[in-house]
């Protein structure tokens, strides 16, 4: 909580405080002329409520809560007896100090009532003062663990993006130099192609959000890069329906789908082994990525890449309540079918 919240709580009180302490010496003394008694009535509750408050409460709010806090509940008690009944007796002593001890003694009869008197309001403020100090350290500690939970946040999906298979760039780069051998302006292109996806890659991905026009562009690239590896054009199966125009999208959304495919497929020869499609209709975005493979045949382990759970809770984080993930797994098949609603 700002410094200026908190010192305008604390003056609030104060007002509202002195306000009724007027209010009930203004009442007190009602048909009251003798200036003289008006004057010492308005002395006597300056020395023995106001400044005794004022000492109690912040004796309360810097010492008490403290032992609140540690659970200490029997030395919490015992200073906060103690604290109040201190700040009565100090009430006394400056009575006595400026009005002299004929103001104590003319009605001995009425000290300790004075001082029980006295200690209750010392006791009432000091309460307040506890209940002021629990407030902002509650709105702190809010205001804390939202900040963590941003930061907290924050890390993850850096964690997410910083894992997206960094292996992709050096096997790439790997085809396109033994392509530069065979035709070096195809070469050229694919090299383009690489460029503009390390770019997406160190630019775009900062945003929350990116056009979905960009993102296909990207899976587009991606998806060329990798059919580098083999001589069958039919490999895989590319399709949108729908319009990208206006609609965005989290950066790097459906990616880790489409590289577990291309990971998991075994069979680059065969035609349609992955298909992939995204389906836009007005608020939702449908993707659905399908891959073929032998499950007999051992897939080498190229990278960690991105699990299910980690994926999915990047989307719970991306866009909780507003999204739908289904796995399958068949013998020979794995498809997934992600919906997004904007």
């Amino acid at each position: 909580m700002k410094k200026s919240i908190v010192v305008g709580l604390h003056i609030g009180f104060w007002l509202c405080y002195l306000v009724l302490t007027i209010v009930l010496v203004v009442l007190s003394l009602r048909g009251e002329d003798n200036n003289a008694i008006v004057a010492e009535t308005t002395e006597r509750v300056l020395y023995f409520t106001v400044i005794p408050s004022v000492i109690c409460y912040y004796l309360f709010y810097f010492l008490v809560f403290p032992k609140i806090r540690e659970k200490k509940f029997v030395l919490t008690i015992t200073y906060a007896l103690l604290f109040a009944i201190g700040s009565s007796l100090i009430g006394n002593l400056l009575i006595y100090i400026f009005l002299g001890l004929e103001s104590l003694t003319e009605r001995e009869e009425s000290i300790m009532v004075g001082i029980a008197f006295s200690s209750f309001v010392c006791l009432a403020t000091g309460i307040v003062a506890l209940i002021t100090k629990g407030f902002i350290t509650w709105y702190e500690e809010l205001k804390l663990k939202e900040e963590l939970k941003q930061k907290n946040h924050e890390m993850e999906m850096a964690l997410v993006k910083s894992q997206l298979d960094p292996h992709f760039l050096f096997n790439t780069l790997n085809n396109i130099d033994i392509l530069i051998l065979k035709d070096a302006t195809e070469a050229s292109k694919y090299l383009n192609k690489l460029s503009d996806i390390m770019r997406f890659m160190l630019f775009e991905t900062k945003a929350d959000k990116i056009l979905l026009s960009k993102e296909i562009e990207y899976i587009e690239k991606y998806i060329a890069l990798q059919k580098i590896r083999t001589a069958n054009s039919s490999y895989v199966n590319f399709g949108i329906t729908g319009s990208p125009n206006g609609k965005t999208i989290a950066p790097m959304v459906f990616l880790p789908f489409i590289e577990n495919a291309f990971k998991h497929t075994t069979n680059k020869k065969l035609d349609d082994a992955i298909t992939i499609r995204i389906a836009i209709d007005k608020e939702i975005v449908k993707f659905d990525c399908i891959n073929k493979f032998n499950p007999n045949r051992k897939i080498r382990q190229e990278n960690s890449g991105l699990g299910n759970t980690l994926i999915e809770k990047r989307l719970n984080l991306l866009y909780p309540e507003k999204h739908t993930l289904e796995v399958e797994k068949g013998k020979e098949q794995y498809s997934v079918r992600l919906t997004i609603v904007q």
